[in-house]
């Protein structure tokens, strides 16, 4: 990612000087302006990734500017500044949209990580804003991943053809969003696109539901009725779950498939239907053929172009891209501004493995809307998405043994902790731990309990500095000492 084009808006002609000799020096494109008047024709005229933006400055303030900016066709990133700052004007900058609010005079490392995050933030804000765009025809198929571009192309060379599709995946990836976009993007686009959860229709009912039924078919039976079939005619018909779908109702669906003729249950006219038949399962069908619960033949005829969609912890890059986006949705449904999210918690969210695949993280971003405010912190993070991540030892155990031996390890946190190895023998120790001389959950208690000592040695024993380079809540950290029994006397100031 380029580094963020900014602007910098204050009346004091030094800290802008300052403040673009810093930024200039880590490579950004910097612009000034010396009142909010002059930064609002900047911004009618350029583009910028990044507005800093003083509180107090003579004529409009900086809060009234940031009113206008958020008018604007194109929003930057705002970053509040204030050589006086008070509460209440960090609360109204928060409240009117600003990423960040920075106390004169500003700190440096503070002002490039600030400066940094809101540049991330903005692309990251732009990328879901450009997919939404360009996407719209794939029916919110949001990521970037390898994966999710591999099922786009697949969509584009299958949706205009004739072709049948089956869409494999387990539940809750989004098979349905992939069966909508392949209706969109054919010829029959403008007809009905008809879905059927096969799973969900008693075995008794499917065929009524999917072919129709005749007055006095069966009991309860009052009028006729028309089926799914026939509704979807001229458009898609979408067989969700057809694994679930009875032997004697896919038959019928077989029979569709081959000439597109069916009769009603009860009836003996013979109708027909021009459909096109995309389904979807989880399930393996291969097996359940060998099982007989599936027909081999109708396996064959909704096999002609498999589209395997991946379980979200096998892309969890698209995580940022799908957060914003469902962030960002489900606050406009609830009348609210979107949610911002911590660094920490970002990073919690990138490594968690999501059993519910997008189902489960739609539903996770609905909570944050409706518990959180401003800001999403770990702390606002779910215990059980805390301890699955938490529980991944392993990874951080062989990211030890790499920094003590492994060439592949980065060299910077390898030095670092092979300096900590030479100190104490809190990290060497695991790599003399025998295969087969302990569990893997002894291991993984080893590892965990070598990493915090050598971290809290490091932080000089204090908690709220080893909790923030563990990327754990201190109150967690605590926890963790007393069961390990390890650290002593620490200090717990902040």
């Amino acid at each position: 990612m380029a580094n963020a084009n900014i602007l910098v808006v204050d009346d004091e002609k030094n800290i802008c000087r300052t403040i673009s000799m810093v930024l200039m020096g880590e490579d950004y494109e910097v612009d000034t302006a010396s009142s909010a008047e002059e930064g609002l024709e900047m911004l009618a005229s350029h583009t910028y990734d990044v507005l800093l933006l003083d509180v107090q400055m003579g004529g409009m303030s900086g809060l009234e500017m940031l009113e206008r900016v958020r008018q604007l066709d194109t929003v930057p990133e705002v970053i509040m500044m204030s050589g006086h700052a008070m509460l209440t004007d960090a609360v109204n900058a928060t409240r009117l949209g600003a990423f960040d609010f920075l106390e004169k005079p500003l700190d440096r490392e503070r002002l490039l990580l600030s400066v940094r995050n809101a540049g991330e933030r903005h692309f990251l804000t732009q990328k879901v804003e450009s997919l939404e765009h360009t996407d719209a025809r794939y029916c919110g198929m949001i990521g970037e991943s390898a994966a999710m571009q591999k099922i786009r192309k697949a969509v584009s060379v299958v949706a205009p053809t004739k072709g049948k599709v089956l869409i494999l995946g387990e539940s809750g990836v989004g098979k349905d969003l992939v069966a909508r976009s392949i209706h969109a993007l054919s010829d029959r686009a403008k007809r009905s696109f008809v879905k059927v959860n096969c799973s969900a229709i008693p075995s008794e009912l499917i065929e009524s539901e999917l072919f129709g039924h005749e007055k006095g078919s069966f009991t309860g039976a009052g009028s006729s009725k028309r089926g799914l079939f026939e509704m979807a005619n001229g458009g898609t018909i979408f067989l969700d779950e057809i694994g679930d779908m009875s032997l004697a109702a896919q038959a019928k669906v077989l029979r569709v498939l081959q000439n597109g003729e069916f009769t009603r249950v009860g009836g003996e006219k013979l109708s027909f239907v021009d459909v096109r038949v995309i389904a979807a399962t989880n399930k393996d069908l291969k097996k359940a053929v060998a099982d007989g619960t599936f027909r081999e033949d109708l396996y064959f005829r909704l096999n002609v172009v498999p589209i395997e969609v991946p379980p979200l912890r096998e892309r969890l890059d698209d995580v940022p891209l799908l957060i914003n986006a469902f962030l960002a949705q489900i606050a406009e449904e609830y009348g609210r501004t979107p949610l911002q999210v911590s660094d920490r918690a970002m990073d919690v969210l990138k490594r968690y493995s999501y059993p519910g695949n997008i189902r489960e993280l739609h539903n996770l971003c609905e909570r944050f809307v409706i518990m959180c405010q401003d800001m999403i912190t770990v702390s606002d993070l779910p215990e059980d998405i805390m301890e699955s991540v938490e529980s991944a030892a392993p990874k951080q155990s062989i990211h030890i043994l790499q920094a003590i031996g492994a060439p592949e390890a980065d060299a910077v946190a390898a030095k670092r902790e092979a300096d900590c190895c030479a100190e104490d023998d809190f990290l060497k120790k695991l790599s003399y731990v025998e295969p087969g001389s302990v569990t893997l959950r002894e291991f993984r208690g080893m590892a965990e309990h070598a990493f915090i000592q050598a971290t809290m040695k490091v932080c000089g024993q204090n908690v709220s500095r080893a909790a923030d380079m563990l990327g754990i809540e201190r109150t967690n950290l605590h926890k963790k000492i007393k069961k390990y029994e390890t650290c002593g006397n620490v200090d717990d100031d902040e």
